[in-house]
């Protein structure tokens, strides 16, 4: 398991060639992101996507877990705070409202959290029945089997695939919560 990218590195996460290279929109239309949705955004990091989500996104609440990273954040999306909530914490253990997220965004993240499961279980927790789960991972680190267990957490938590793509450098996956999912709110 990788460590957390530190946020005085921050500036290879948002730079020039990184949009070039990078089509947000087609994140966005893939992950389902519309005008009225409610975005979970995890590990936002200094807000490479998070301008774009909430450009088009009703509202944004994100979970990053490094101050540093908060910082630089917040001064990147502060023309978009009205429609933005940042908490600052690991998302293996803060205490999410359940059912709020229409979409959950894991945008090269996930393989960076120590306590997946625990995660898995939060986010499961925190995203609507019918609520979309885009999973984003670079095949540099995060290997086929890898990205299978990472499915299968989130299957176990009430979710179902609806898409999977694995490209030269992004292993996607779109999942949908179930009825009746584990921690749902009825």
């Amino acid at each position: 398991m990788c460590h957390v990218c530190p946020s005085w590195l921050s500036f290879i996460l948002y730079n020039p060639l990184r949009k070039k290279f990078t089509d947000r929109d087609k994140i966005l239309s893939d992950s389902q992101i519309g005008k009225d949705s409610t975005v979970l955004e995890v590990g936002a990091g200094n807000g490479f996507l998070t301008e774009a989500i909430a450009e088009i996104a009703g509202k944004i609440v994100i979970a990053e877990l490094q101050e540093g990273m908060v910082r630089k954040l917040r001064k990147r999306v502060k023309r978009f705070s009205d429609k933005i909530e940042i908490i600052t914490s690991d998302i293996s253990s803060v205490n999410l409202q359940t059912g709020f997220a229409d979409v959950c965004l894991l945008y090269y993240c996930f393989h960076e959290i120590s306590d997946q499961p625990a995660a898995a279980h939060n986010i499961a927790k925190a995203v609507k029945r019918n609520g979309i789960l885009s999973i984003y991972e670079p095949t540099v680190e995060v290997g086929k089997k890898a990205m299978a267990h990472t499915v299968k957490m989130f299957s176990d938590a009430g979710f179902i695939k609806e898409v999977e793509n694995n490209g030269l450098f992004t292993r996607f996956v779109r999942m949908r919560k179930q009825e009746g999912a584990p921690g749902m709110k009825e």
